[in-house]
């Protein structure tokens, strides 16, 4: 039976805008369960089947996934404006903060406390990655073929180390031949013949891809007439407008590649400091990508002239995030007109359908990392063929941390805590397990 939808007024988009903004803690998984359960389940401004179908296609993109879901809401419920309200506000708050973090961790002496705040929020994140990667499982995989899809994409990219984009689009492959033969295998339902946004978009997709790129290069631009192609904040610019084309599958996909670069290609960060930044953008709202912000405040703050430190390093801060984003916003104006028109296409539906089911194998694979990541301080390379696996050294095993993250399920998965109480509960937990 279908649910009736609700159209909210601006004001209300604004509001809520603002609440996921600064509650979008966790990761991809844990921002887009947010999402789902603020627009979908408790105020039905979007379906299901539009949310699920939008999210595929978002995971097409380079980018977050989240922001630009995000974006898309804004996009469906009031065009253009809606959009950039709902996608700058999902940014913005982990910005700011991010940035705060960023210049008190250029300044602190001591840090101690910082490591010992985060430790215990770092195991929430993980109890809450969880729960969201249980959630969004549970939706997606809803037959037994996309349940498998899910599995092997999981395998293909923990076992084996496969590519993330040969992973994804191949699912997507599978998913278009298996839905014009049986669509039932990927719960694959009829079209509905429902009106997409104008007839003929082609001229909008154009327009709004030239103005992105130009508001994209803008800043470069005024970079480059003034300072040069030497100075660093030419360097971060062009590093990072690279990397917002080619961050497909998320953060996790670009940042082993992003540290190598960042420490021994340019030398704007200290061997070491990847993680430090990894993990205050895993504890801040907004999209873990917000890391490459704290990479672009370190480079330019200790190479600031004819800046101070601080100027360089917010205008490193502010650039970075720029070029990061931009392309974010772009993308989906560009495009979104499509997506309603490829809800009345059945093999694209089923290569979509099995695109996401892959990426909860995908975010699975996240999952297993960041666990490992978190809970053990060591870890050591396995030969798996031709793939290395990182597997923990079990003697580095944090108790601490193990501590505290027991402590975040319970209180997620049998006291049904909200996200910021857990967030407190086990910040103060990180400190008192810390002063043992």
């Amino acid at each position: 039976m279908s649910v009736s939808l609700v159209h909210p007024t601006f004001d209300e988009l604004l509001r809520v805008a603002a609440r996921v903004g600064c509650l979008s803690f966790g990761g991809p998984a844990g921002q887009i369960a947010l999402m789902h359960r603020e627009i979908v389940e408790e105020r039905r401004w979007v379906s299901e089947e539009q949310f699920l179908h939008a999210l595929n296609f978002c995971h097409l993109l380079p980018g977050p996934e989240a922001q630009q879901l995000a974006t898309w809401i804004g996009w469906r419920l009031h065009g253009v404006r809606g959009g950039l309200a709902m996608g700058l506000l999902f940014v913005l708050p982990g910005a700011a903060v991010i940035l705060a973090l960023s210049v008190l961790y250029a300044y602190a002496a001591n840090l101690g406390w910082f490591a010992a705040l985060f430790l215990g929020i770092k195991a929430a994140v993980l109890a809450i990655v969880v729960q969201a990667l249980v959630r969004i499982a549970g939706r997606a995989l809803q037959t037994r073929f996309k349940q498998g899809l899910g599995v092997g994409a999981f395998i293909a990219l923990a076992l084996f180390g496969l590519p993330f984009p040969l992973v994804v689009l191949g699912a997507g492959a599978i998913g278009m031949f298996v839905a014009r033969r049986r669509p039932d295998l990927l719960g694959v339902r009829p079209s509905n013949g429902a009106p997409s946004h104008g007839a003929r978009p082609w001229m909008g997709t154009i327009r709004a891809l030239l103005a992105g790129l130009a508001i994209w290069g803008l800043p470069l631009a005024v970079v480059l007439v003034t300072l040069g192609p030497d100075h660093v904040l030419w360097q971060i610019g062009v590093f990072f407008s690279k990397l917002a084309v080619v961050t497909f599958g998320g953060a996790y996909a670009v940042l082993s590649y992003m540290a190598q670069q960042a420490v021994d290609g340019y030398g704007w960060l200290k061997p070491g400091e990847m993680a430090d930044g990894l993990g205050l953008a895993e504890t801040t709202p907004g999209p873990l990508i917000m890391v490459t912000q704290f990479v672009g405040f370190l480079g330019a703050f200790r190479v600031p002239e004819p800046f101070s430190p601080l100027v360089a390093g917010v205008i490193g801060a502010v650039l970075t995030t720029w070029v990061t984003f931009v392309p974010c916003f772009t993308w989906i104006f560009a495009l979104a007109p499509w997506i309603e028109r490829l809800e009345n296409a059945p093999a694209l539906k089923g290569g979509l359908g099995a695109i996401t089911a892959a990426v909860v194998g995908v975010i699975a694979n996240l999952t297993l990392w960041f666990a490992i990541h978190v809970l053990f301080r060591a870890t050591t390379a396995v030969s798996l063929g031709s793939n290395d696996l990182s597997v923990p050294v079990l003697q580095s095993f944090d108790w601490r941390v193990g501590a505290v993250a027991v402590l975040a399920a319970v209180l997620i998965f049998v006291r049904r805590m909200g996200i910021m109480p857990v967030l407190a509960i086990c910040g103060l937990a990180g400190l008192a397990v810390s002063a043992i």
